[in-house]
């Protein structure tokens, strides 16, 4: 039986961190991974170009049921870290909006740069390589189907639910489990949502249709757009909104974030003031596309309405709801549409600092198997380099 200081499952953005950390320090590290090569995620994030941090990236960003889990593994290394490493490999990079940092050419230069860092750091690639079995009877014992093994230390990187094509397994989960840990029930999150029956068939012929809007939900907001889809909403503020949803929650949409309270309803009586006789859908179609101008007529207002035959309180009452559309979806799109899970291994089970087991030392959990959850916008990468470098230092 081979052993090895420290045996990291999970090849992805956590372990490889986690890994050229361990080696660096002169440990002895084997990197497993069902997979026939590492960094899987990386290669199709950011549409093939890895949105690889944040430059805003700080523990507001996150969601997990102990909020300030995440504070000490972002507080010690920081997008401004990783950012040295990439711009130590050369790698042209660029910043596409709100902190979200994209490569210039293509994810590979990220994976390739951390493999790099890695054989550096001495450690051992063991791919198409399936862990079968776990156990503990003094150091770790692996079985797997490339032989068995052994280690002082045994890292979980192995990820969430998501995206099942590039190999998505719950096996994190079942090692969690095997050892008692608890476990926050995982959902697909950064997922678009489905239209419950009645949305779809009011909304159903929107698709392709795309808006700035607010969506509000569970209290939190995001401003950016919205795409309609042949079932539900996408787009980034859908997307974003969809960390905060839970089965039966209702979701806020303001198509019109640009004007304040009663400013949309004050822009429509100044027009019909001027005297303005349009339909109110050919009014509504110079702020929005005239598919969902029309769209939204159509649900509030009689047919062929026209602003100067419009009431004051049913341009007042029709403005608010233009601003606070209210939808309550079937569902999200699920694990195979989603960017992450939330949910995964009880923080209240590990060290913030170490991200080691509480009640088993020498067994760690890092990256996205973990409760905790970022924003769109590279905010998970951030926390994979954080929390496996953080693991890293003591492995």
């Amino acid at each position: 039986m081979k052993f090895f200081d420290v045996i990291i499952i999970g090849a992805g953005g956590a372990g490889l961190m986690c890994a050229i950390e361990a080696g660096r320090r002169g440990r002895q590290v084997a990197l497993l991974d069902h997979g026939a090569k590492v960094g899987a995620k990386i290669f199709i994030s950011g549409g093939g170009r890895c949105n690889f941090t944040n430059l805003d990236a700080g523990p507001g960003n996150y969601v997990s049921q102990n909020p300030h889990f995440c504070k000490s593994a972002l507080s010690r290394y920081k997008p401004s870290d990783f950012i040295q490493m990439v711009r130590d490999h050369r790698i042209p990079f660029h910043e596409k909006k709100l902190g979200q940092l994209f490569c210039d050419r293509s994810a590979a230069d990220i994976v390739e740069m951390l493999v790099s860092e890695c054989e550096k750091a001495g450690a051992r690639f063991l791919l198409n390589c399936h862990v079968q079995k776990v156990e503990k009877p003094g150091a770790f014992q692996i079985q797997t189907s490339q032989g068995d093994l052994s280690c002082g230390s045994l890292v979980v990187a192995t990820g969430g639910l998501s995206i099942p094509k590039v190999g998505a397994t719950d096996l994190g989960y079942r090692v969690a489990r095997q050892f008692g840990l608890q476990i926050v029930e995982p959902s697909p999150a950064l997922d678009g949502f489905r239209f419950n029956e009645k949305d779809l068939k009011r909304f159903g012929d929107l698709t392709g249709v795309s808006v700035e809007c607010q969506v509000t939900c569970n209290g939190v907001s995001f401003r950016e757009n919205v795409l309609f889809t042949h079932a539900g909403l996408s787009g980034p503020a859908a997307l974003q909104a969809s960390l905060y949803w839970h089965p039966g929650m209702p979701v806020e949409l303001d198509f019109l974030p640009t004007f304040g309270p009663q400013a949309l309803e004050k822009w429509f009586r100044k027009k019909k003031e001027k005297g303005v006789k349009s339909e109110v859908k050919t009014v509504l179609g110079e702020l929005l596309s005239k598919r969902l101008a029309e769209k939204l007529c159509e649900l509030d207002l009689p047919a062929h309405a026209h602003l100067a035959s419009l009431p004051d309180k049913k341009i007042g009452d029709f403005c608010g709801h233009l601003q606070s559309f209210t939808l309550t979806p079937a569902s999200t799109m699920g694990y195979g549409k989603a960017e992450v899970t939330r949910g995964g291994v009880d923080t209240d089970e590990l060290s913030s600092k170490t991200l080691e087991c509480k009640r088993l030392p020498g067994l760690y959990f890092i990256g996205e198997v973990v409760d905790v959850t970022g924003w769109l916008g590279g905010f998970n990468f951030q926390w994979a380099w954080s929390s496996g470098w953080a693991a890293g230092q003591v492995v």
